[in-house]
């Protein structure tokens, strides 16, 4: 959700962009984080309850691979089987023009076991570009997006930025718009401000988190876009 993928590769990007000149030292780093909610794109995945998450990450110069993984809940609240969530990306990095950074790649949102009768497994490509403490970024489904019937094509507009106030203080709010082909209904506007602090490998965060929608639902009828407060602590190693 940061739902966030939350994969495949790129051999076909890769292939296209210059490689290094020399070879790139490469890096792996480590995640592991527990969450009041997990939030993506604004929609409760955990039915508004807390969710254990945690990932790797790979990169070698410009190009970086990752997995990453989270408890769910709103797949069985369907009548599937999942209760996690995997995903996998691929990705390019690069300083393309003094100040501006791309960043392209692809990511496989996998829920295994689901059982859904239309796959809730959703490939993306995405493409964004940094300015400053600002990002822009757009996804677009190769598939059909998360369970949703004839929803090959659909769009995530995120526009989101990160001031750094010192002392390991950080603000980062962020508006996205969420797009669901022939499924218009399900359309939605989402919107979250969070304060976050750092201290050594772990980060805490908290702030509000908000999408403009009544169409998502799970038991007893709850809004899973309601406006709420979510706090997290994420361990790096």
């Amino acid at each position: 959700m940061i739902r966030p993928s939350r994969f495949a590769l790129v051999p076909v990007l890769a292939a296209a962009l210059a490689l290094p000149a020399a070879p790139a030292l490469a890096d792996v780093a480590f995640n592991a984080s527990l969450t009041s909610d997990y939030r993506y794109r604004g929609i409760s995945q955990t039915r508004l309850k807390p969710a254990l998450q945690g990932g790797v990450d790979y990169s070698a110069g410009a190009f970086y691979l990752g997995a990453w993984g989270s408890t769910i809940k709103w797949i069985k609240d369907g009548g599937g089987g999942a209760d996690v969530e995997l995903d996998v990306y691929g990705g390019y990095k690069t300083e393309i023009a003094s100040g501006l950074t791309l960043d392209v790649g692809l990511l496989q949102y996998y829920y295994p076991s689901h059982d859904l009768a239309v796959s809730p497994n959703t490939l993306e490509a995405y493409g964004a570009l940094t300015a400053g403490p600002a990002t822009l970024k757009i996804s677009r489904s190769f598939k059909n997006l998360f369970g949703f019937a004839d929803s090959k094509g659909s769009m995530y507009y995120d526009l989101s930025a990160t001031f750094d106030l010192g002392d390991g203080w950080s603000v980062t709010p962020h508006i996205g718009r969420q797009t669901v082909k022939n499924n218009k209904d399900f359309t939605y506007t989402d919107a979250s401000l969070m304060v976050n602090k750092t201290i050594d490998a772990l980060t805490f965060s908290a702030g509000v988190v908000d999408a403009k929608t009544g169409f998502y639902v799970g038991p007893g009828n709850k809004d899973l876009g309601a406006r709420r407060v979510v706090a997290s602590v994420k361990y790096a190693f």
